[in-house]
């Protein structure tokens, strides 16, 4: 398949039935326990329309969800990630799944401060843990309640040693101040640490040059060893689409990174499907149901609207975040665009200069047989948006 074949994908239709909804052998199953929270973080994309707590209660039974998995998901490597909400406030459905379907892979999406909940068998189980955090305790109680940073520190150092997989400190970049020596930290504490430039508007005064500063320092520091991997999702990501071109289209098909486009499924409580955790607020997106046992493609598809195409990091960054680009283009909003998604592509694009100031390919070429392993290889990439 061309790459301009991928561009014109269509989604399916009742006149064009055969498309398969899931792009490739693997789909990410994504179980919104709940959309019930034990915190109010001040960011939270759930909170568009009301969303976040609207649903607390299953609308469909492990017999529906099974019979949907066998009908639309048949011969797939199919992997689960527990996502709310918090999903731990539906400890029985998280245990239910996970007994039923012994040979899926699994990942936890928490907020931390209920993780010491889970009992051995499920954190052995579990191949990732997402942790949310949002870099030193003043930056983290900031944005969600003060003691949570404390809170979660310990809970992670009491489980750790008893999670099967790998521990990651996901973070969403919000305000300017945060600080190098916080997501360094991070980095240092646990297995890898991902972010995402917050979709919100911190990004007007000097913002944009406070958070260069604060990458250039990263990109630095990722680039300083070849001997051991500074373990930062976004640069990882970054540095293995450049020096590994062909990797772009293995995961995802040449299309987002962060998979709305391709195979991930958002399942909502009552059994709604939507291809992305942040837009459950519109009806347009539904791409699926759990009861009626039905799914349709992904209707976040590339838009001519979208000016991807002409810019210096499409061949590595493949439109990032396809709900920003739908609401800023497609949807015409043109304050969001200017004032969130327009700063957020430039930052990905002066970390594209950054490390390409670095030489990535001569790096690659230096590095350690692990560390370049680590770099084309991560399975973490499965479970993250790899691009910030």
């Amino acid at each position: 398949m061309t790459e301009s074949t991928l561009e014109l994908r269509p989604a399916a239709s009742a006149s064009q039935p055969h498309l398969d909804p899931i792009v490739g052998g693997r789909v990410e199953l994504q179980l919104l326990t709940t959309l019930k929270c034990n915190l109010k973080c001040t960011y939270c994309s759930l909170g568009v329309g009301d969303v976040l707590g609207s649903q607390t209660e299953l609308k469909y039974d492990i017999e529906q969800l099974a019979a949907f998995i066998d009908k639309q998901l048949a011969g797939k490597e199919i992997y689960v990630t527990f996502y709310g909400g918090e999903p731990t406030l539906n400890l029985p459905l998280m245990k239910e799944v996970m007994r039923r379907f012994p040979g899926f892979r699994y990942q936890l999406q928490t907020n931390g401060t209920l993780l010491d909940n889970l009992p051995d068998w499920m954190l052995h189980k579990l191949s990732n843990v997402l942790v949310s955090i949002d870099g030193g305790e003043a930056t983290t109680d900031g944005f969600r309640g003060r003691g949570v940073w404390r809170q979660v520190q310990k809970n992670v150092a009491h489980v750790r040693d008893r999670i099967g997989g790998t521990v990651t400190a996901r973070v969403t970049w919000g305000k300017p101040e945060t600080s190098f020596e916080e997501l360094d930290d991070l980095a240092e504490s646990f297995d890898y640490l991902y972010w995402q430039f917050v979709a919100d508007e911190q990004y007007g005064g000097d913002s944009l040059e406070r958070r260069k500063e604060v990458l250039v320092r990263l990109i630095d520091k990722f680039f300083n060893r070849t001997d051991k991997l500074y373990p930062l999702i976004p640069l990882m990501g970054m540095v293995r689409n450049k020096v590994l071109p062909s990797r772009v289209e293995e995961l995802c098909h040449g299309l987002t990174q962060c998979r709305v486009s391709t195979h991930i499924l958002n399942v909502m409580p009552d059994g709604r499907i939507f291809p992305c955790p942040d837009m459950l607020y519109d009806p347009a997106m539904q791409m699926g149901e759990i009861q009626g046992n039905w799914l349709k493609c992904s209707p976040l598809q590339p838009h001519p609207a979208m000016p991807c195409e002409s810019c210096e990091a499409f061949a590595w960054c493949r439109r990032n975040c396809m709900k920003n680009l739908h609401r800023g283009y497609v949807q015409g909003d043109a304050a969001y665009r200017e004032r969130v998604v327009e700063p957020i592509c430039e930052l990905i694009r002066f970390m594209g200069r950054e490390i390409d100031r670095h030489d990535p390919q001569a790096w690659f070429a230096e590095a350690t047989l692990p560390v370049r392993k680590q770099v084309a290889d991560a399975e973490v990439y499965e479970y993250v948006e790899i691009m910030p």
